[in-house]
């Protein structure tokens, strides 16, 4: 179940209710559930930007049409619209299968962090103005990463690791996967019968990505409406 080269693809294995024709839960790799917990970690302006051109429900949408359509005349002088609609993904160390748009503004930049001429205090923005002396803070400040970074990248990186099978629900609940936890789904569901079970491969795409993002905020089905629906 290894991604593919490009890491652009997932391979998930499903094990479905034919019957009532749905997932009861999947088994997937590290690199599946290192994208669910980075879907978590992204920020919301990104989540917002990404659904706005796939059906988002809700009223989201509609603030972010508002800080979009509203004259910069309105925005504080040390604020931009764009940090609050494009906000960036500050990398962490951590190679994450992103599975979603090759757009510029999504890929992760290096942590840096700025201050003022008189070095009065230290932040992240660059368009901050300093409290104390009311001039930008945009001198950047050179940035040693610590040991972790170096190893997690000798680890593989991402967020857990890969020396297990993890079991994802259908409504995306993560664990790792044994076969005491598997015969424990199967009571929990009320399986009487095995033959009615149905195992299906599946690719995870930069497509069922979207979808699996926009499903994870509209129902306890995810799985279920992603690749059987």
């Amino acid at each position: 179940m290894a991604p593919s080269s490009s890491s652009s693809k997932i391979s998930l294995k499903l094990l479905i209710d034919s019957k009532n024709k749905k997932v009861l839960f999947a088994e997937a790799n590290k690199e599946f559930v290192d994208f669910l917990f980075h879907i978590f970690s992204l920020p919301v302006g990104t989540v917002i930007r990404l659904l706005k051109k796939n059906s988002m429900v809700g009223s989201l949408g509609n603030i972010y049409d508002s800080i979009e359509n509203l004259s910069d005349t309105y925005m504080q002088p040390s604020q931009s619209k764009d940090s609050i609609l494009n906000p960036k993904i500050v990398n962490n160390g951590a190679h994450v299968p992103l599975l979603l748009p090759d757009n510029g503004d999504d890929v992760p930049m290096a942590r840096k962090f700025y201050s003022c001429n008189s070095r009065c205090y230290v932040g992240d923005d660059s368009t901050v103005v300093c409290p104390q002396c009311n001039t930008l803070m945009t001198n950047e400040l050179p940035y040693v990463a610590g040991g972790g970074a170096a190893r997690l990248a000798a680890e593989g990186g991402g967020f857990v690791k890969g020396v297990v099978t993890y079991m994802v629900m259908d409504d995306l609940v993560v664990k790792p996967m044994s076969t005491i936890s598997s015969i424990t789904m199967l009571n929990r569901f009320n399986v009487k019968e095995v033959g009615g079970l149905e195992e299906k491969m599946v690719s995870l795409e930069m497509k069922e990505g979207l979808m699996l993002l926009r499903s994870s905020l509209q129902t306890k089905n995810v799985l279920t409406t992603v690749f059987l629906a």
